[in-house]
């Protein structure tokens, strides 16, 4: 239902770099492209981008990728995703495993919004799209 499985944190609380894929989604306006917030980070298995719509993803391109917990070497760590399961809405989102992110106002914005957005309030176009091609892991 959710879309994806728990895999690990392989960081711990670090403070990392997270883009928004989308920007339009209720809750991003607001935020930048690119921005740092401290966190534990998940990374997720059994996640699949054809039947999800990714808002925010982890930028690992400034991370250590060969800590012993890391899976998956692909740079898809996607934070944020809405899809629909069913007639119902689903929102997820791995932000909020730091005390600090609760007193961040976009957050909480981000978290209202979402809220607004599952309960028909607002509208978002969730449509899946793949990873963006400026992701892909240099070779």
């Amino acid at each position: 239902m959710i879309g994806g499985r728990f895999d690990e944190h392989p960081w711990g609380i670090i403070e990392a770099p997270v883009i928004v894929e989308d920007s339009k989604f209720p809750g991003m306006t607001h935020l930048p492209y690119r921005f740092n917030h401290v966190d534990e980070y998940y990374q997720v298995k059994d996640f699949s981008r054809e039947k999800s719509h990714v808002i925010l993803r982890l930028d690992v391109s400034h991370l250590d990728m060969k800590v012993p917990l890391v899976h998956h070497q692909d740079a898809d760590f996607p934070l944020v995703w809405a899809k629909m399961y069913g007639k119902g809405k689903v929102y997820y989102s791995a932000l909020g495993h730091d005390p600090s992110t609760w007193d961040d106002r976009a957050v909480q914005e981000m978290y209202l919004e979402a809220i607004k957005w599952a309960l028909g309030l607002t509208s978002a176009d969730i449509t899946p799209r793949a990873l963006p091609a400026e992701s892909a892991p240099k070779q």
